[in-house]
């Protein structure tokens, strides 16, 4: 989201993307390779929308780096701030009604290049973290998990439905096995819609759209 590398002004392309929100109509928003610095926050008055962020060090490399834009008239109502754990996992505690609380998560998974112990070293944080939400509370988890779960609902029955896109990969079967241990459901493949509004890119050539990455799961209360 940085104009630049040693940009001082962030606020330019938090801008456009608060504005994009609110041509949408979307409330809140999980962001991922953000790459700012360490964490904090920036208030875009113009759209009324607030972005959280968690990132690396100042003295390291920009990369990866986990938001979460909110629209101002939720943020307002939250009891605690949202909580930056890495440079891949912040999670935000939302109040509902009837005294119920939403715990949300924003995450940006390894790459399928990645080395396998980062990898695991993110799962092992993610779940921790969700074993240790306020129970009752209902969970989600946002985020590009790079990763590609295929369609076979009848194996991962309650985890993925009916409606997946294209093939499982490496990546694809550990967040399975991560939803199959935590109970939780890949939503976005539950519903119906057309492969271009669910997949993040077109081939260019085959003009497929065969990768679906960027997944809402939910547990299942």
């Amino acid at each position: 989201m940085l104009d630049k590398t040693g940009s001082d002004r962030p606020e330019r392309r938090s801008a456009l993307v608060a504005h994009e929100l609110l041509r949408l109509n979307i409330d809140i928003a999980a962001l991922s390779e953000v790459r700012f610095p360490d964490k904090g926050s920036l208030n875009e008055h113009g759209a009324g929308y607030t972005l959280y962020w968690s990132g690396r060090q100042p003295e390291q490399r920009r990369i990866s780096g986990v938001g979460i834009m909110i629209k101002d008239s939720l943020a307002y109502k939250l009891e605690t701030l949202p909580t930056g754990h890495s440079d891949r996992i912040m999670s935000m505690r939302l109040p509902l009604d009837k005294n119920q609380h939403l715990t949300l998560f924003s995450v940006y998974a390894p790459t399928l290049q990645a080395e396998p112990v980062e990898k695991d070293s993110f799962y092992s944080e993610l779940g921790r973290l969700l074993t240790n939400t306020h129970a009752g509370d209902k969970v989600l988890i946002l985020g590009d998990f790079n990763a590609r779960v295929g369609r076979d609902s009848d194996t991962w029955n309650g985890i993925l439905g009916r409606h997946g896109v294209g093939n499982c990969n490496d990546n694809g079967r550990l967040l399975l096995g991560f939803c199959a241990e935590h109970q939780l459901t890949i939503t976005n493949t539950v519903f119906q819609q057309k492969d271009r509004l669910k997949t993040t890119w077109m081939h260019p050539r085959s003009k497929h759209w065969p990768s679906l990455i960027i997944y809402l799961c939910a547990n299942r209360t």
